[in-house]
């Protein structure tokens, strides 16, 4: 497989879907900070099945390769896609392929591709080389936050396997942030940890009441 293949599957295939009124709709629905084709998911999803169902499984060198060639397209759906793809073979990517993700968070960011990022490529990765457990430490302590917010989220899913220690420490340290989609963040991953652990994700509201903000205490207790 080369990447000029995928592309000119992938853009033959979604721009012949296209629809210039839904695609000013979905751009609306963003803020218009896309550019969009103009393709709903569902759609979108079947579409990107259909481009890669004929190609063979890419190794790790192509798999960046792709993302970062997805990623300079300027339409979202192509972004989308990306991310798609990179969930469907996060396997084969060794524990550089981080760089590659830090990238595609930090560009064309918003939280729609950074949560998919989050949890189904940055999670799987931490878990197959957990020495990149240095790096969500680094990223939840900086400044970007997209970074931050994937450092909460990226143990969504975990369940048993979650390192509470460090999810309480992240949420702790970044109880006073000022971003809603950080005080989010916080709130969904404690939800999302509250079906395995309630009564330590109770115990740890409770406990910092008076630090977390409401949005992520509501958030945290919504299903306790």
């Amino acid at each position: 497989m080369t990447t000029s293949t995928m592309l000119a599957a992938l853009t033959s295939t979604f721009e012949a879907a296209g629809d210039p009124e839904q695609a000013a709709r979905m751009s609306a629905y963003m803020r218009d900070q896309f550019a969009f084709l103009g393709i709903p998911s569902p759609a979108r999803r079947t579409l990107g099945r259909v481009v890669w169902r004929e190609l063979p499984k890419p190794t790790g060198a192509e798999l960046e390769a792709v993302a970062r060639a997805c990623w300079a397209l300027k339409e979202r759906e192509y972004h989308y896609f990306c991310t798609d793809y990179v969930t469907r073979h996060i396997r084969v990517a060794g524990p550089e392929f981080l760089d590659t993700v830090r990238f595609l968070l930090v560009t064309h960011s918003w939280w729609d591709t950074v949560d998919a990022l989050a949890s189904h490529v940055v999670g799987p990765l931490v878990t197959a080389s957990p020495e990149l457990v240095a790096t969500m430490d680094a990223w939840a302590g900086g400044e970007n936050l997209w970074l931050a917010r994937t450092a909460v989220l990226h143990q969504l899913g975990y369940k048993a396997r979650t390192d509470a220690v460090r999810l309480f420490g992240y949420c702790s340290d970044l109880a006073g942030h000022k971003d809603f989609f950080i005080r989010k963040a916080i709130g969904w991953a404690l939800r999302e940890y509250a079906y395995t652990e309630p009564e330590l994700v109770r115990g740890f509201v409770e406990a910092r009441r008076g630090v977390l903000s409401p949005l992520s205490v509501r958030e945290a207790l919504k299903n306790l």
